[in-house]
């Protein structure tokens, strides 16, 4: 219809609910009745009719005119009142709100900055305001999950945020949650340092940036570097090699320098046909190289390394395959590729495919090793086109977060290689019983043959009742478990170097009966021969040493066995023996007369074979300490030692045991509870444990220690005991002062222990010893006042480590005591600190407690308040610590400023007013202003 008839024809009144709608479009109008629109304009509709619409913009409201509703986007809204008073309410998110507000404030200046030709700020407002758009869109699509949603929106907030610091606008100050404070309802102190703290937030980001402008590879590491643990995401995209048989293809990390392996194998089988086996892979051959960290970030280089075995007869030139061995494992070559960038966050493209060159073995009788160190040592391959296609990609977390934050990349069904070795911090709830055992090498003699021996290596686990253990081995991550395992054969060598990694995962309760087999055999090309050739040799070695332990890491010069086939197989035979020339001196064989070369029906081989060791186990200890204090009750005589030695075993082998542990030192308490023979040891055992979890390396095991107390501590006599240990330290400051020091620094677990334990004890025994309990508490608190008003010099740090760990207790504490009477205790013990001395200490302890719950009691406030304004008063007069006394001030008014602390009485306001003049007539004599915030108004005070 023609724009000029719109007026002439009968318009319908709607849009009572929805009025409320954007442009999509620039319209330029035609005529003096059409109102020209640009994208972003919101508009107000008054009329509508075929297609047109009649309104005004919401900058403009005295222009009105008529517009296409092609052009405009409807968005819902209310409207409140009538006539000229109407307002219109949007129903969208307050969010969604703020960024479109925000989009359009910034649009503006974008414009401008394009008039302007600077072009550096216009396009970092640009992705600023397209990531903004993005992000808009995701919110009101409604299909986030609530997390995802949360996670979200903080996002959109600090964008907003950062974005309007860097265009120097307003800044908006918000809660933890990223809403925006109601000044109405929020205290001035509060408001004030939410503004510190977004301001703060943003400087620094603006700082990274900038940074990472001027030297983005510097910025990635150190990014990188920050995080714990991390992994490598490989695909393999496809393997171009002419094998011409079936192949298996190993990859994992690798330590150029060390000439070591880093990681498990990730293990795809491939087809003669150029494919992988399992067609169902197909196009789906993902793994994660996961409990990656800093230490790895250290080494100089690092490679990733793909082996390729063929399976099939001994040579490929051979063609008669009916008369020919198959089946068995030959080296064909290797592929290596340096990802030291990508692990350390120089390079990040996933999108690229790389080329990795395959160099085959020279002859098929290379050792794969030395192959890797050639290629490694070599500046290029001669590939001739061979070789593999993968994709690689850094991702920060452990392999939980990674499948959280990266579902789309890792899912259930990708293969999870694991670093040869725990992560250094090792995550709760993280139960592993991995041996990693290495086929490191042999020396066999050729015997009756004319040549060396094809020797193949059987290795299978057994039990003592010689029950082979199925599904326990596994060559790498992405194939299932066998029940043996057959080394790759190296034709016709004396000396063959295997150095082949294989993962045995056991059951926990069958490590201590079960030992590992390795049978030795000659395999023949020609298949009528091969199978008439038997093992010809044997060694063995059992998982738990003779005293308990695990085997140790490390290599092991296993004893060769000679002696008829069947009789091989007979544990009975063997079981008994010596199983490594270590342990053939240890038992002194040699020392009794007997032969080394024949016990019982077995002969030692002059051959010889070594393998590795590695246990990564959360159940499984070598150290033969820690597991005399976990079996502490099989040998009492040796329990002091026990507890002396636990002091000394390496951290990260106490905390894979930290529940057993601390069953053992409070079952010793327990079992001696008529005895104070032990007290002190178990306490400083326990004082040793909780200072390692305070360490940074095992800082995620407070969950599990939190846990262990509230469900599975049961020591109910505990309290007593630690309780008079910790009140000698205290009496005995200046001869004990480095166990109370190690002890204070403990002190917040070491009365969630004391006060767990009475809770259980009442549970019990109905409040039994109430009176002894408090009088002990009591007494306690008496000995901490003796040592602060002491004038020894040797206890300087003590008082120290006293006053910033005392205020942890209290929360724990009140559960069994009377607040108001700890309250009062505390003020004693604050008064006692010598005066001059301790004063930044003092005040930060005080400012501990404003934050704990005894300061939002009404009867225990109206005993620390005097207290805290007293102390105040005197040092601000004093100009002593101005920086801590102004935190101090504005911490107790910002409690006393929440509505759930209560009405303050009036003596104490009238102290606070007498402060609060002190801190003028402070400010005043400084001739400047505060530090921190502007003083508030006593009479202000009194009022609210």
């Amino acid at each position: 219809m023609s724009p000029l008839a719109f007026s002439a024809l009968r318009v319908s009144r709607q849009w009572a609910g929805v009025r409320r709608l954007s442009a999509i479009y620039n319209y330029d109008p035609r005529g003096d009745e059409e109102l020209p629109l640009q994208i972003g304009d919101t508009v107000h509709i008054l009329e509508t009719h075929e297609g047109w619409y009649r309104g005004h913009r919401l900058r403009r409201k005295s222009k009105k005119g008529i517009f296409p509703t092609c052009y405009i986007h409807l968005k819902e809204a209310t409207v409140e009142g009538n006539g000229q008073k109407e307002t219109i309410i949007p129903t969208e998110l307050p969010l969604v709100q703020e960024v479109t507000t925000t989009l359009r404030e910034w649009a503006s200046i974008w414009r401008d900055l394009y008039v302007g030709d600077k072009r550096e700020m216009f396009n970092t407002v640009r992705d600023m305001i397209y990531n903004l758009i993005e992000w808009r869109s995701q919110i009101l699509s409604g299909t986030l999950p609530q997390d995802e949603l949360t996670e979200l929106k903080q996002r959109v907030t600090s964008k907003i945020d950062y974005g309007n610091k860097y265009l120097d606008l307003d800044l908006v100050v918000r809660d933890k949650d990223g809403n925006i404070l109601d000044p109405e309802t929020t205290s001035t102190v509060s408001l004030f340092r939410a503004h510190e703290a977004a301001s703060k937030q943003i400087e620094d980001r603006i700082q990274e940036e900038r940074s990472q402008k001027q030297n983005i590879d510097l910025s990635r590491q150190a990014k990188f570097a920050s995080t714990p643990s991390f992994a490598l995401f490989v695909t393999l995209k496809n393997v171009v090699c002419k094998i011409g048989e079936d192949a298996e293809v190993l990859m994992s990390l690798y330590d150029p320098v060390d000439s070591k392996f880093v990681s498990e194998n990730y293990l795809v089988k491939w087809s003669s046909s150029g494919l992988v086996k399992d067609i169902d892979q197909l196009h789906n051959l993902r793994a994660v190289f996961t409990d990656l960290g800093s230490e790895d970030l250290k080494r100089d280089r690092i490679s990733f390394v793909c082996q390729i075995v063929r399976v099939g007869r001994m040579e490929l030139r051979d063609n008669n395959t009916k008369k020919l061995t198959s089946g068995l494992r030959r080296p064909f070559g290797v592929a290596v590729m340096d990802v030291t960038d990508i692990i350390t966050g120089k390079m990040d493209d996933e999108d690229k495919q790389h080329f990795i060159p395959f160099q085959p073995v020279a002859g098929e009788n290379d050792f794969l090793q030395t192959v890797i160190n050639k290629v490694i040592a070599a500046k290029e391959v001669n590939h001739k086109g061979q070789g593999l296609w993968v994709t690689l990609k850094r991702l920060p977390g452990d392999i939980h977060q990674i499948r959280k934050d990266f579902p789309h990349l890792v899912d259930r069904t990708t293969a999870v290689a694991r670093k040869m070795g725990f992560p250094e911090i090792i995550m709760p709830g993280d139960v592993r019983n991995d041996i990693y055992v290495t086929l490191v090498q042999g020396e066999f003699d050729k015997g009756s043959k004319t040549t060396p021996k094809n020797v193949e290596v059987t290795m299978s686990v057994y039990d003592e009742d010689g029950k082979k253990l199925e599904n326990v081995i596994f060559p790498g991550a992405g194939d299932e478990g066998l029940h043996e395992y057959k080394s790759v054969i190296y034709y016709q060598v004396k000396q063959p170097r295997w150095f082949e990694t294989i993962k045995v995962a056991i059951p926990i309760e069958d490590v201590n009966r079960s030992h590992l087999r390795f049978t030795f055999r000659h395999r023949s090309s020609q298949d009528s021969k091969d199978k008439s050739e038997k093992i010809f040799a044997l060694s063995f070695v059992k998982l738990m040493r003779y005293d308990g332990t695990t085997l140790r890491d490390g290599e092991h010069d296993l004893i060769v066995y000679k002696a008829e086939a069947k009789k091989l197989e007979e544990l009975s035979l063997y079981l008994n023996l010596p199983a490594t020339k270590l342990e053939l001196e240890e038992k002194g064989y040699l020392a009794t007369g007997k032969s080394n070369h024949n016990l019982g029906n077995c002969t030692i081989s002059k051959d010889s074979f070594q393998i590795a060791t590695l246990v990564c186990s959360t159940k499984l200890t070598q150290n033969v300490d820690l597991l005399g204090l976990l079996k502490w009750r099989s040998n009492t005589s040796l329990l002091q030692q026990n507890l002396c030695q636990l002091m000394k075993v390496e951290g990260g082998e106490v905390v894979k045991f930290l529940q057993d542990t601390l069953d053992a030192l409070f079952n010793i308490m327990m079992e001696n509870s008529d005895s104070d023979r032990f007290d002190t040891l178990v306490f400083d055992a326990l004082v040793f444990i909780i200072g390692l979890i305070a360490d940074r390396k095992f800082q995620h095991f407070n969950p599990v220690l939190e846990t262990y107390i509230r469900k599975h501590f049961s020591a109910t006599l505990t309290y007593t005991k630690l309780t008079k240990v910790l009140k000698n330290y205290v009496e005995n400051a200046e001869k004990l002062t480095e166990q109370l020091l190690k002890a204070m620094k403990a002190l917040e677990y070491i009365f969630k222990f004391i006060v767990r334990s009475r809770v259980l004890f009442n549970q019990l025994y109905e409040n039994k010893g109430e009176a002894d309990f408090m009088e002990s508490l009591r007494n306690l608190f008496t000995s901490f006042n003796d040592m602060m008003s002491s004038n020894s010099e040797n206890t300087g740090m003590v008082k120290g480590a006293a006053l910033k760990y005392i205020p942890t207790i209290v929360n724990d504490v009140k559960l069994v005591f009377d607040p108001k009477e700890l309250s009062k205790l505390f003020t004693e013990f604050i008064q006692k600190v010598p005066q001059g001395r301790l004063v930044k200490q003092k005040l930060e302890c005080l400012i501990d407690i404003v934050h704990s719950d005894l300061f939002t009691q009404h009867d225990c406030r109206e005993l620390l308040l005097p207290l805290m304004t007293e102390q105040l008063k005197s040092h601000l007069e004093a100009q002593e610590e101005l920086q801590a006394c102004c935190q101090l001030l504005s911490d107790i008014l910002e409690v006393l400023y929440r509505t759930d602390v209560g009405p303050t009485q009036w003596h104490v306001q009238i102290i606070m007013e007498k402060l609060l003049r002190t801190v003028n007539r402070t400010v005043i004599s400084m001739g400047r202003d505060s530090p921190h915030i502007p003083p508030p108004d006593g009479d202000a005070l009194i009022s609210s």
